[in-house]
This record gives structure tokens, C-alpha cells and sequence, in this order.
């Protein structure tokens, strides 16, 4: 795994700015760096490597095609490289070494650019520059595994694996994207194509970008070479025909094959194991292809509603792993928050990036690549708030649209009311009849909507409007909004289910694991996510999948074969820490000193008043806004470490 970064400006220490720009990136690549560019051509690629595969010199970045033609600097891996390179072989290509990254190269010079991506399986982002036509293609992979940034500052186009490596160079503009903001503190994360920069872009999952020496801000727009929903619904119109066992035994041979082209590696591997299904999954198929035993790592917390450490502790031993734990305190958490806002590069707010940051240190200790089990929940409907939502929508459908759109007005009237007459009496323990203002509005979520997406996003979100607390937001077109990009004419669920693959998964989980991850330089790899698992997923029937016991029912049987049920069958605990109870607690002063509303009016980003109720529902127990006041801090201490 890598970082890249470069430029497309003619100037004249443009040596000098991409050596400043590629070592920002040295922890995602701390085994080499190397850097191209042509002056003439106004181009610089940067380039860290983090060797997994073909350690020697052979595999060095940026690298050259063997016609000269093409310069790539790729992060990622391409998994099929090995099915792809004899065919490349016939076809007369000389290879110099046995990467990956040769491979592809070797495939956008035999095929081109758009049958190279379609044929790759993997997770990545690269930059590639073709010296005859003088063009700078960006790609990045189907499901967002890694990330790629880009912009125009000035006449300077930008891009680069993170943005600590586009603020080095002399033209980027630092101007915060207040739609962005609003984003943030709806979601908990920043969706594609944002970035909390104004200048600056995401690159959507499945897109390419291409920008010529003559292209001007604004000129070209991403197109896609790959769209979920589309594969979605060929797989469902294909659809699997055969037995419920037939698809199980044909799901444990994909998930067996996904995971054995994510143990190729010229390193020592290992896995997370957190002791749910995904992960539990993942490390017994690994477990049974590995010729050793294969090093586990899982994170503890004291507080038992949180703690699935002695879960984990039981799997391995029956597996075999070489395991290994650590739990982590209150304590432990704050010294990493204060490292929070350089490693996520901008403002991120899942409460599950702490332990995610504290189990990737632990395992980057003995080995360099992991696995994990990421995208089981999304593909195999394994959140249970898609199941409380698909109620809620079945009910809601019985109920005219003009009745529903009366309740959710009186909800939200009945809401504000019952604060404002009693959310001013300054208890801490507040009963739970007072509290029912809060839970009506909650409750009525999404009722005004008309679409299970749109019902699903408000239901989940941390804070409806934006505007009532962001200054200067104005909505602004995100991916997982664009109705072009949903599933249609299918079940509710699976709708649903396709949300969160376009939206919450590389927008957070996968945010979340990247820069965890490559912060003490770890590659993480999640087999679930591979292409051939997903199109199966999608080709299955309802009733494959979810079961009276909720999601993963087919997931689950392959597990068991083997794990026995005993260490498996429990309730789904999600993984994160007790923020609620920190927040009134050890987090306390920390939280109070960045929401002074002093420090909130000089900055001119946040409504101080409006700050300040939602602290105070949160601390009287009117409602439990950890993941708001979560955003709202991590944002504020972003700025901190970012100002000046």
C-alpha cells in the first residue's frame, strides 16, 4: 500500500514542491519514495511505497511502461494480477519484475485505460500520465477502498492520496467548504465529492478523471466506468436459481477464493478480528488456507456493553491464531483524539476511528497487511437499523402522506416544547418521561419522505438541518443524494442496502479503516468487499439473506461451518467506545474547552446558541447526541491544529 500525490503547473521548482508533497505522505509508504517529472510538460508525480509485493527495485514508483509511454503512481492492489499477466505475456509485453502495479501498467498500454479498469480486481487509486497525448488520467477503485483528491487552486490542479499533501503545494487554497461543514455534522462524515476544502474534490467510487495540459477548472467532469447500481441490477435480474444450500456452498467457495487473493503478499500477514460474524468469517477461511497460525488482533474496553475482546479471545482459541489483545482505557482514548485531526486529514466522526487507530497500531507491530471483514453488513443486510427501518417504512405506507406530514409537524412542535418547559431545569438525571418530546420527534423520522433512501438518510442523521447550526450552509449535491445512483424497482431493503454501499461505506467505514491503517503504515485488506462476492450478494433472494433472527442468515451458515454456534450466536454489537458516558465524564473538560461559545462566534462557523442546546439535551439526558457532539468536537479540534 501506498501514497501518491502531484501536480499539473508549469513552474519552476516544481522539483522542490513534489519532494514537499510526496514526504507528507510517508506514512502510508514508509519503505521508499520516489518522484517524475517533466518540466516541459508542467507534470510531477509523487510517489510512497509501502512494499507488499515485489520488494525489489522492480516494483519502485512512479513507474515507466516498457514503451515509455506511460508513467503510473498506483496505491493499491490489483488482486487478479496474477490471471492477468500471462495473457499480457502472449500478447508480448516484457516484464522486468512480478508486481501488480507492473501489471497494470502493462494492461492500460496493451488495452487501454477503460479495459484495464474493467478487468482489475482490486482495491486502489492512481494517476497516470500518457507523454504522447500529454493527458493525466485519475482512477480510482468500484467501492472506494482508497482515496484520491483533487482540484484546482488557481491554475494549479492538485491530487493527491490525502490533503496534508495538496496543502504543500505554494497555490492550494485553504478556503473551508461550509456545505461541507453541514455535512459533516449530518452524517458524522464528509460525502463524496466533497471535501471540507472549497477548492478541493473526492473522486467518486467507480469514476476516472481526465485532464489535459490545456484543460481549464471546471472544463471536465468525472465519468464513471462503473456504477453499483447497475451491477446490483444485473445481478438481481439474473438472479441465483438454484437451492438455499446450492448458495451456500457457492458463497463459501467465493468468500475461500477472495480470501486467497488477499494472502498474496511477499510480507507476513495477519487479521482483525473483532469477534462478530464478518470478521469471524474472514479469519477462520484464512486460518484454514494458511500454513501457520495466523496473528489476530482485537481491542477490549472495561465497560461490558462495549467489550467483545473475550469474544474474539474465544475464536482464536478455537481456531488456533496467534492472538493478541489490548484494552484500552479512557485514558488511552484522549492521547489519541489530540492525533485525530492529522491522521484523518479532515474532519471525520465515527467514534469507532479511536479503537480502529489503536488496533492498527497494535497489529502494524508484528505484521504489515491485515484483513478485515468490511461490507458484510451492507451487502449481506447485517444492521439492524435496516430492520427497524423497513417496519417503520411498511407501517408509514399504511398512513395517507398529507396524515403523516401532520404528525411529523406536531412531533417536531411537541419536541421543541417539552425542551424548552423543561430542558432549562438544569437536572443531570433527567426522568424518562420527560424525555418524550425527544423520542416522538426521533421516532418520526422520515415521514414526510418518499423513498426508502430518503428515509432512510434522515432517519440515521445526526442533525436534520444545518443551516440551523453551520453559518453560511447551502446544500450542495452529494453522491449518495443523486437518484441516479439508487436502485429502483427492487425490495425496500436491498434499496436501503445499496444506500449505504454508495453512501456510509466509503464515505466513513472505509475513511475510517484507510487512514487508521496507513497512519502507522498497515494494509488492510477486506475480502468481502471483492466484486464477485458483492454481484453474488445482490443475486440472492431475500429470504437467503434475512431470516427471523435479522441479517447474515446465509453469511452465518458459512461461518458455522466453521465455527461452532456457541461462540457465534449473540446479539450484533457494533464496534466503538462509550462515548455518551466520556462525554460526561473523563472527556468532559476537553469537550467543554473546544465548544466555548466565546471561540465558536470568533470562528464563524457554529451558532453558539445553538451549540450550547444541544450540550446541554446531551448532559441533562433529553437525548443521547454523542454522535453529534462527537463531529461538532472533531471538527473544532481540526481547526485547532489547522489554524495557523
Amino acid at each position: 500500500m501506498c501514497g501518491i500525490t502531484g501536480f499539473l503547473h508549469h513552474t519552476t521548482d516544481s522539483g522542490s514542491i513534489i519532494n514537499r508533497m510526496t514526504e507528507a505522505l510517508q506514512h502510508r509508504g514508509p519503505d521508499a519514495g520516489g518522484a517524475w517529472l517533466d518540466k516541459d510538460a508542467g507534470i510531477a508525480l509523487g510517489h510512497r511505497r509501502l512494499s507488499i509485493v515485489d520488494l525489489s527495485p522492480a516494483g519502485s514508483q512512479p513507474m515507466t511502461s516498457g514503451s515509455g509511454r506511460y508513467v503510473l503512481s498506483f496505491n493499491g492492489e490489483i488482486y487478479n494480477f496474477t490471471e492477468l499477466q500471462p495473457e499480457l505475456v502472449q500478447s508480448g509485453y516484457s516484464f522486468r519484475g512480478h508486481s501488480d502495479t507492473e501489471v497494470l501498467l502493462a494492461a492500460i498500454e496493451t488495452w487501454g485505460t477503460r479495459a484495464a479498469l474493467d478487468r482489475s480486481s482490486g482495491m486502489f487509486a492512481f494517476a497516470l500520465w500518457d507523454r504522447s497525448e500529454h493527458t493525466l488520467t485519475l482512477a480510482r477503485d468500484r467501492v472506494g477502498k482508497k482515496p484520491l483528491y483533487y482540484g484546482w487552486c488557481n491554475d494549479a490542479f492538485l491530487f493527491g492520496s490525502e490533503l496534508k499533501s495538496l496543502a504543500r503545494h505554494p497555490a492550494f487554497d485553504s478556503t473551508i467548504n461550509r456545505s461541507a461543514l453541514g455535512e459533516l455534522i449530518r452524517f458524522g462524515w464528509i460525502p463524496e465529492p466533497l471535501s471540507i476544502y472549497s477548492s478541493i474534490r473526492k473522486l467518486p467510487p467507480g469514476c476516472l478523471l481526465q485532464i489535459t495540459i490545456d484543460s481549464t477548472p471546471g472544463a471536465t467532469e468525472p465519468e464513471y466506468y462503473w456504477r453499483a447500481n447497475e451491477a446490483c441490477q444485473n445481478a438481481c435480474d439474473s438472479g441465483f436459481s438454484g437451492s438455499y444450500a446450492d448458495a451456500t456452498n457457492r458463497l463459501d467457495t467465493i468468500l475461500n477464493a477472495a480470501v486467497g487473493r488477499r494472502m498474496v503478499a511477499d510480507v507476513e500477514l495477519g487479521a482483525l478480528l473483532s469477534g462478530g460474524i464478518d470478521s469471524s468469517t474472514m479469519v477462520a477461511l484464512m486460518q484454514q488456507q494458511a500454513n501457520r497460525p495466523v496473528k489476530t488482533f482485537s481491542i477490549g474496553f472495561t465497560e461490558p456493553r462495549f467489550n467483545e475482546a473475550q469474544h474474539a479471545a474465544a475464536i482464536a482459541g478455537h481456531l488456533g491464531t496467534d492472538h493478541h489483545e489490548l484494552y484500552v482505557t479512557p485514558e488511552q482514548c484522549l492521547d489519541v483524539v489530540d492525533h485525530l485531526p492529522v491522521i484523518y486529514d479532515e474532519p471525520f466522526a465515527d467514534i469507532s476511528q479511536v479503537p480502529t487507530l489503536l488496533v492498527a497500531r497494535l497489529a502494524r507491530e508484528q505484521v504489515k497487511v491485515v484483513l478485515s471483514g468490511d461490507g458484510g453488513d451492507e451487502l449481506f443486510a447485517g444492521y439492524t437499523h435496516y430492520f427497524e427501518a423497513l417496519r417503520q417504512w411498511q407501517r408509514m405506507q399504511k398512513i395517507p402522506a398529507p396524515v403523516r406530514r401532520l404528525l411529523r409537524f406536531l412531533a417536531l412542535r411537541y419536541g421543541q416544547f417539552s425542551w424548552q418547559l423543561l430542558g432549562n431545569s438544569g437536572s443531570k438525571h433527567m426522568p424518562g418521561w420527560q424525555r418524550g418530546g425527544s423520542k416522538l420527534e426521533k421516532r418520526t423520522r422520515g415521514w414526510t419522505q418518499e423513498t426508502p433512501q430518503q428515509y432512510l438518510m434522515e432517519r440515521n442523521a445526526n442533525y436534520l438541518q444545518p443551516e440551523n447550526l453551520v453559518i453560511g450552509y447551502t446544500a450542495a449535491n452529494i453522491t449518495a443524494n443523486e437518484e441516479e445512483q439508487w436502485l429502483t424497482g427492487t425490495s425496500p431493503l436491498l434499496q436501503m442496502q445499496l444506500l449505504d454501499y454508495i453512501g456510509y461505506l466509503p464515505g466513513d467505514i472505509l475513511v475510517k479503516v484507510d487512514r487508521a491503517s496507513m497512519a502507522v503504515g498497515l494494509e488492510v485488506r477486506a475480502p468481502i468487499l471483492d466484486t464477485s462476492v458483492a454481484d453474488f450478494a445482490w443475486s440472492l433472494p431475500a429470504d437467503f439473506l434475512v431470516d427471523r433472527h435479522g441479517g447474515k442468515r446465509i453469511l452465518k451458515d458459512v461461518m458455522h461451518r466453521y465455527l461452532p454456534r456457541e461462540l457465534t450466536d449473540r446479539p450484533k454489537r457494533g464496534f466503538s467506545m462509550p462515548v455518551e458516558d466520556w462525554l460526561r465524564g473523563p472527556l468532559h473538560d476537553w469537550a467543554l474547552d473546544l465548544l466555548d461559545p466565546v471561540s465558536l462566534a470568533r470562528q464563524g462557523f457554529f451558532r453558539p446558541e445553538s451549540v450550547e442546546t444541544i450540550w446541554k439535551q446531551h448532559m441533562a439526558g433529553w437525548r443521547n447526541h454523542s454522535n453529534l457532539v462527537w463531529s461538532l468536537l472533531m471538527f473544532q479540534s481540526w481547526l485547532a491544529a489547522h489554524s495557523g
